[in-house]
């Protein structure tokens, strides 16, 4: 059965995947975007389906939103700002854009006449902070971040109380939320806004903790955006990538054709309403090896520049536990990492960039927030 279906921010990254899929699936698509100079670099996106509806515009247009929802059945809310360093010292523009622009929709969906069967909001595991850890004596535990006095002394790693080195474990969706960040906690209060109006007014409502994406159309020469990009950019300019601390932290690279998979999951089955799901690949991956793999795979010799230095809320592990999703969805992901980054260095090939992220490290560094 085809629907009538908006999606905010679709014209970004992960959105116009999403859209590309459900135009594929034969759905009505509208896009609302305001096609931001910082992603968006001054040009209209050439990945923009031409089968969908596009209105350019802000999800802080009440009347705009207004209209668009009226016309919609299911809603796919990825407008966001990205970005946790910029987030720290342009508070206000990131949590408008993110809280101020979610309330806005909810606003909508709660005074307005409308027949939107489902909502489905862009989550992150930023808001969990540190992942999951367990001490041999005291358990699994939630630890805080790491001192100040301790990331000086560059002991990376986090220990219990106790005293002891803690291993870290696949983060679930119970661990307690401890955003480090503005854009953290952006995205927590993007996610429960969601689910507490959705739930009062009987919207089935969904919640995708997104965990690292990457693939084709990451914006390469936006400073603020994923890893991945930042480091392929580098690479494309000649430039050794810039890793924090030893290198050694670990994260969870999902592929966007699986983020998109999970979406399309969400949206047709009822298992998950309400629910908030992690999105990831379920396995760790240090973010050295990130670098090397690119470099590898562009067949360039060109080692990371591990830094030993650190940036103020940084988090050591984080990894999915995607034991939930599976279980609800029956979401498995589909594209190896092995895979996924040859996919995205095919199609960076492709592409023009410019590396700014020198430029964002001053800016970051002037603000105290890179040792």
């Amino acid at each position: 059965m085809t629907s009538r279906v908006l999606v905010t921010g679709g014209a970004g990254f992960i959105g116009s995947h999403i859209v590309d899929r459900l135009i594929k699936d034969g759905h009505e698509v509208s896009i609302l975007d305001n096609l931001e100079p910082q992603v968006h670099q001054e040009t209209f996106p050439d990945c923009l389906n031409g089968s969908a509806k596009f209105f350019k515009g802000s999800v802080l247009d009440y009347n705009l939103l207004k209209t668009l929802v009226a016309e919609a059945e299911i809603v796919f809310h990825e407008a966001a700002m990205s970005g946790a360093g910029q987030s720290m010292y342009q508070v206000r523009r990131y949590v408008n854009a993110n809280v101020a622009g979610t309330a806005c929709l909810l606003d909508v969906l709660a005074n307005e006449k409308h027949n939107v069967k489902k909502v489905l909001v862009a989550s992150s595991m930023s808001g969990y902070g540190e992942g999951a850890y367990k001490c041999e004596s005291c358990g699994v535990v939630s630890p805080p971040l790491r001192t100040g006095e301790q990331l000086k002394a560059k002991s990376w790693e986090l220990k219990c109380n106790c005293g002891k080195q803690l291993e870290f474990l696949a983060t679930p969706e119970t661990k307690p939320f401890h955003p480090t960040n503005v854009y953290a906690v952006s995205k927590v209060s993007q996610e429960q806004l969601t689910l507490s109006v959705c739930s009062a007014y009987g919207i089935p409502a969904v919640a995708l903790r997104y965990f690292n994406v990457y693939g084709p159309r990451q914006f390469l020469s936006n400073p603020y955006t994923g890893v991945t990009a930042i480091f392929m950019s580098r690479i494309m300019n000649n430039n050794p990538p810039l890793v924090f601390e030893d290198g050694l932290q670990t994260r969870d690279f999902v592929s966007i054709h699986d983020v998109v998979q999970a979406n399309i999951l969400a949206m047709k089955s009822r298992a998950a309403d309400y629910e908030a799901l992690n999105v990831g690949s379920g396995l760790p991956v240090t973010v050295k090896k990130i670098a090397e793999v690119l470099a590898g795979f562009c067949g360039k010799n060109i080692a990371p520049n591990v830094t030993n230095k650190f940036r103020q809320g940084d988090i050591r592990h984080c990894f999915a536990d995607i034991s939930k999703i599976k279980t609800l969805l029956e979401y498995s992901p589909e594209i190896s990492f092995e895979r996924g980054m040859q996919e995205f260095i095919e199609w960076s090939g492709t592409q023009n960039s410019v590396d700014k992220v020198d430029q964002a490290s001053e800016e970051l560094k002037s603000k105290g927030l890179i040792d």
